[in-house]
């Protein structure tokens, strides 16, 4: 009989976390893009549009939903390469999809941050 107890201790390994987080930020990324298109739109409209979305990419809620967006934009991007190299052969083996998925979050949060770094300055 399994409770709820049980699944709050239950530890997914780490290539299980990796796999469900790129599957997360693919919708992220799907839901994200109709905000993207939504700003492109307005910025084209009009020389009025463009100052509205460039002073609200400017702004802390602006810049908070760039992140949002940019995030699993670099996640979902890294992981893809590292499926493209397990595609080749490279890091099939448990210890090798491990050190991937490391690899992932690792590399994914080093550009996220190099890209709010760059957007706060």
């Amino acid at each position: 009989n399994v409770g709820i107890r049980d699944l709050l201790v239950f530890r997914f390994p780490i290539t299980a976390i990796s796999s469900i987080s790129h599957r997360v930020a693919g919708v992220v990324l799907f839901l994200g893009l109709f905000v993207m298109l939504f700003a492109l739109q307005k910025s084209l409209q009009s020389e009025d549009g463009f100052n509205f979305i460039r002073a609200q990419m400017a702004s802390p809620s602006g810049l908070l939903i760039f992140f949002f967006v940019m995030a699993p934009f670099v996640f979902h991007f890294v992981a893809g390469i590292k499926h493209l190299l397990m595609d080749l052969g490279f890091g099939e083996t448990y210890e090798g999809g491990a050190l991937g998925a490391k690899l992932v979050f690792t590399i994914s949060a080093f550009l996220i941050a190099i890209i709010m770094f760059w957007l706060l300055t």
